[in-house]
């Protein structure tokens, strides 16, 4: 392919798993740009600048408008898993520990609800 391929930032989630998709995939890249976040990825492909493999619920909305489009390709969509972190020693307030019991015991329907399209 000609146009580069974009990258997040050295360290980034979605960096290490599009950098691990492209090694278990031996992806040959020629060309490549590195830009530090989801926001300045999805401008840059917008723009024409190239091409990446980004989280689909950031790219929601310029999916939504024909601004960018998908590319079926064998091993994508990446799968990967978000997870809430706390500082370990942190005493959470109760508004915190009440958000953490909702998300925990609602979790199914929050994602049937507002996240069905990510995975469909």
């Amino acid at each position: 392919m000609s146009q580069p391929l974009l990258y997040r930032e050295s360290g980034s989630a979605t960096r290490n798993a599009m950098e691990d998709f492209l090694k278990a995939n031996e992806y040959p890249i020629t060309k490549r740009i590195e830009l530090t976040s989801n926001e300045a990825l999805k401008q840059a492909v917008i723009a024409g600048l190239g091409f990446s493999i980004m989280p689909k619920i950031g790219i929601k909305n310029a999916l939504e408008m024909g601004l960018i489009e998908t590319v079926d390709y064998p091993g994508l969509p990446i799968e990967t898993k978000w997870n809430l972190v706390w500082l370990k020693n942190k005493t959470l307030t109760p508004v915190a520990q009440a958000y953490i019991d909702y998300l925990s015991d609602n979790k199914s329907s929050i994602i049937d609800e507002h996240f069905k399209w990510v995975v469909s």
